[in-house]
This record gives structure tokens, sequence and C-alpha cells, in this order.
């Protein structure tokens, strides 16, 4: 990692980015998860939830990304995707409880292979041939796990246990799996293809943003062409026919919620980008433009917090064993709030320390990137 002032920046990219990393903390900081409340889980299988976009946004945001960067050569490209992987197994080794064997996929993992192939795609490709390979990407996807027998002999299907993708991970995985599944990784192997999918419309997306059109008709672009991504994503998700439908899956990365989730995306960023950079507005930007600056580093720092937290236990005098999180959550929270608003207000607390954090490195003109 380097210490090095920004570069020139687009404020609407950053405040975005920040908002994406300050909800990724939110939802993976509850206080206590079996009261959490329920726009904060992810939804276990089929669906979603506000918090199944998450990842997904943040992936859009690296291709959008993509689309302003100077880095031309595959050295600095490879270095950074390495950096992501190592970081990714650091957080993993952490939130496993600074234990062995080793989980080795993850949402850093997922983001350095996303990058690195739509970097590729972006020096190759020109947004046309772009846009033929993310489509490819999703219907091989849907007809891989809809057609094809996977290697441990499972028919076709999406259940969690048995379906292609599944499989795949208990071969190419195995003895490194999720620890809360076991049997399959949700930044498995196979799926990571439609994820590369998402970046590429973020690539799209920051084309969109760079061509030589008027405000106006860039923002009715990322209106329309979001609403339409979202459209299709609901209609192959939930009412195409049984033959076709790919329902909307998170753990999966399914086509429908690649298109749902990217749909939403450009909308989103469409309307920051038009209040911030193009109206003006900007003095609601600058806490998630902190989180921006600083979004890898962040989201790291409170990972690894987290997994220290959770490690760190000891008996009480009632002999029950509970962790330093635990103790700080009842102390500070659960002592005197409701069960789901006492887990809330810990995530919020979470999202204000980072915060902290982060506007302590920006006034410093530290900025970490992997």
């Amino acid at each position: 990692m380097t210490t090095r002032p920004a570069g020139e920046r687009l404020l609407s990219l950053d405040a975005f980015r920040g908002a994406t990393i300050a909800a990724m903390i939110l939802v993976n900081m509850s206080g206590d998860h079996s009261h959490t409340w329920w726009p904060l889980l992810h939804q276990p299988w089929h669906g979603w939830t506000p918090t199944d976009l998450v990842f997904p946004f943040f992936l859009f945001i690296v291709g959008m990304s993509l689309t302003l960067s100077r880095r031309r050569d595959w050295g600095p490209v490879l270095a950074r995707t390495l950096r992501l992987i190592a970081l990714g197994l650091l957080v993993n080794f952490t939130t496993g409880g600074f234990t062995l064997p080793l989980r080795w996929a993850g949402v850093l993992q997922r983001i350095a292979l996303c990058y690195l192939a739509a970097w590729a795609v972006r020096r190759w490709l020109r947004p046309r041939g772009q846009a033929v390979l993310a489509a490819g990407l999703l219907v091989g996807y849907w007809l891989l796990m809809t057609r094809v027998v996977g290697p441990e002999g499972f028919s076709p299907n999406l259940a969690p246990e048995t379906n292609l993708s599944a499989q795949i991970d208990r071969i190419v995985l195995s003895g490194h799996l999720y620890r809360w599944t076991k049997t399959w990784d949700p930044e498995g192997v196979l799926s990571t293809f439609p994820a590369i999918a998402t970046t590429i419309l973020g690539l799209l997306a920051g084309e969109w943003l760079r061509a030589r059109f008027t405000p106006t008709t860039k923002a009715l672009g990322f209106a329309f062409g979001g609403l339409s991504l979202f459209v299709l994503g609901i209609l192959w998700g939930e009412a195409a026919p049984s033959w076709l439908r790919f329902p909307i899956n998170k753990n999966l990365w399914s086509p429908s919620f690649v298109l749902l989730t990217a749909g939403l995306a450009t909308a989103l960023f469409g309307l920051v980008w038009w209040v911030a950079d193009v109206r003006g507005v900007r003095g609601w930007t600058a806490p998630f433009v902190t989180y921006g600056k600083n979004a890898i580093a962040v989201y790291v720092g409170s990972e690894v917090l987290a997994g220290a937290l959770d490690t760190i236990a000891w008996a009480s005098t009632d002999g029950v064993t509970r962790s330093l999180q635990e103790r700080i959550h009842q102390a500070f929270f659960a002592s005197w709030l409701p069960p789901t608003v006492a887990a809330f207000a810990y995530a919020l607390a979470s999202v204000v320390l980072w915060w902290a954090v982060a506007r302590w490195m920006d006034r410093r003109g530290i900025y970490l990137k992997a």
C-alpha cells in the first residue's frame, strides 16, 4: 500500500463510493445479528433486500472508476490485484478467528478478479464489444447453471447444496470454503463470471459519463438505462417462463440479480451526479466523500477490528464466555435500548467511528490505495 495525495477526482463518484462503503459497514457491524432489522440482513436465498445491493454497487463503481484511471500497463494492475487478494486473505484470517485453514474466496478477492478482468476488457474492447461480452457472460452462466449436469452428478438445479456452482466450489476450494456455509462459497469460482459482468456494466456507465453529450442527455440516459436494466432483472427473475427464469439471488450472483442491481446503481449514480456535479448541490456529500477517498482502507480496518473484537473473549462471573464485542454492545447499547434498536445503534456507531478515522486520514492527506 502507498501513501500519497489523491489526484483529480469526480465528486459524485467519491460520494457514491463512500455511501456504499458506509452501507457496507452498517450491514456488517450489527451489534446482535439475532435482533438485526430485516433490511440490514441478506436474503438467505432467492429474493433480495437492500443489504444485497451493497456489494454489486461497489463492483459497479470499480468499473466506473476504471474509465477515469490512468493505469495503462499490466504491472501496476497486477500488483494492485495481488494486494487486494492479500488484504482479502488478511480479512478472512481475522474474521475467521485468527485460525487455519484459511478461506480462499472473499469480497476483496472477488473485487480483485473483477478489477483485473474489467481492466483487460476496457483495454481490448470498445463499448459495444464490452456490452456483448457482458451479455455473453450472463447468458453463458444461465445456460451452465440451468442446463449442465455437475461434476458430482446432480441434475441442473438452483438449490443451495447441489447447484453447479456449489459443486465446483467443493472441488476447487475444498477445505477452504466459507465457514458459515461449509459446502459452498458465496464468492465462489463460477459465480465470479457474472460478477465480472456487473463490473463491465459499470465500465459502460463510465463510458456514458465520458461521452460528449449534454448533462441533461446523460442524466436521462442514466435514468432510462437504469430503469430498463432493473425491469429486465425483475422480468428475468420473477416473470419469465419457467424454462428461462433465473431467480434474483445474491449468493448465486444470478443474471437477474446483475441486471437489477446494475440498474439501480446506474439510476442512483445518475441522480448523485446530477445533483452534485451538474447542479452543484454538494454540501451533503462531504461525509460520503471522506469515506470514498479511503474506501478500501476503511473496509479492511473495520473487518480486522471486528474480527479482533469477536475473537477476544473470556468468562464472566456467571461462567458464560462472552466476546469483547458482546461486552461493548451490552455495556453501551443493549443495557438501555430495545434489542433491535441496540443492534442498529452499535452498527451506526461503527459507521461514525470509521468516518472519524477516514476524516483524520483525509485531513493529513493520507490516501491508502490497495
